[in-house]
C-alpha cells in the first residue's frame, strides 16, 4: 500500500478517536449539569415563593388596615346613634353599619385565607431549602466524581493528541492539506472503505477502473461521486 495513503488512513483513525472523546466528556458532565440545573430550579422556586409571600403579606396588611378603619367607623356610628333625631337618619346609619359589618366579615375571612396561603408557601420554602441543603451536599460528590472521570478522559485524549502530532510530523504536507480540505465537510468519513465496489461514504458504485486503482493502492484514490479518500481493507484485498 502507498505510504502516504496508509498515513491518511492512520490519521483518520486517530481523528475518530479524538472526536470520540467529546461524547464521553458530555456524558461525564451530564450528571453534574442535571444536578446543577435542579439546584438552580429550586433556587428559582424559593425566590418566586418568597416574592409571593411578600405579596400575600402586603395584601394581608392592607386588609388589616381596612379592618381597623371599619372598626373605627363602627365605633363612630355607635356614638352617632345617640344624636339621631329622625327615622331617616336612623335607617341611613343602620345601613352604613350593616355594610361596614359585612366588610368586616369579608376582611376577616380574607385575612384568614391569606394567612393560610402564607403559611403554606412558607412550608414550601422550608421544604425547598431542606432539599437544597441535601442537593448541595450531593452536588459536591457528583462534581468530585465528574472531575475524576474528566481527568482520566483528558489523560487519554492527550495521549492520542501526541500520537497525532507524531504522525502529522512524518506526513507529506501536500497530502495532509488535501486530507484536511476533505475533512472540513466529510468529518470522520474523510477516509472510507470500498465494499462490494461501493464507496461507504456516499454508497455509490465506482467504476471497475477506479476500483482496480483502489485495490492496487499505489496512489491516493478518491470517490468520483463524493470526493472521499478510498481504500480496501487488507483482508478484502
Amino acid at each position: 500500500m502507498n505510504k502516504h495513503l496508509q498515513q491518511l488512513i492512520d490519521l483518520s483513525i486517530v481523528d475518530k478517536d479524538i472526536d470520540a472523546f467529546e461524547p464521553q466528556i458530555e456524558l461525564a458532565n451530564a450528571k453534574y449539569e442535571t444536578a446543577l440545573a435542579k439546584k438552580e430550579s429550586i433556587d428559582t422556586d424559593i425566590s418566586n415563593l418568597s416574592g409571593e409571600i411578600k405579596d400575600e403579606e402586603l395584601r394581608k396588611a392592607k386588609n388589616e388596615l381596612h379592618l381597623a378603619e371599619l372598626s373605627q367607623k363602627l365605633e363612630a356610628n355607635s356614638k352617632k346613634s345617640g344624636d339621631v333625631k329622625t327615622e331617616r337618619e336612623m335607617k341611613s346609619l343602620q345601613l352604613e353599619e350593616e355594610i361596614a359589618k359585612e366588610q368586616v366579615t369579608f376582611a376577616n375571612e380574607e385575612i384568614q385565607r391569606l394567612e393560610k396561603i402564607i403559611e403554606l408557601k412558607k412550608e414550601q420554602v422550608e421544604a425547598s431549602r431542606e432539599s437544597l441543603i441535601e442537593l448541595a451536599s450531593n452536588l459536591e460528590s457528583v462534581e468530585s466524581e465528574v472531575n475524576k472521570k474528566l481527568a482520566v478522559i483528558d489523560k487519554s485524549r492527550q495521549e492520542v493528541f501526541i500520537k497525532k502530532e507524531k504522525l502529522v510530523a512524518t506526513m507529506n504536507q501536500k497530502g495532509l492539506t488535501f486530507y484536511q480540505k476533505i475533512r472540513r465537510w466529510a468529518k470522520n468519513s474523510t477516509v472510507v472503505t470500498v465494499e462490494e465496489q461501493a464507496c461507504m461514504g456516499c454508497h455509490m458504485i465506482i467504476s471497475d477502473k477506479i476500483f482496480a486503482d483502489v485495490i492496487k493502492a499505489e496512489d491516493i484514490t478518491t470517490c468520483p461521486h463524493c470526493g472521499r479518500i478510498l481504500f480496501v481493507k487488507v483482508n478484502e484485498e
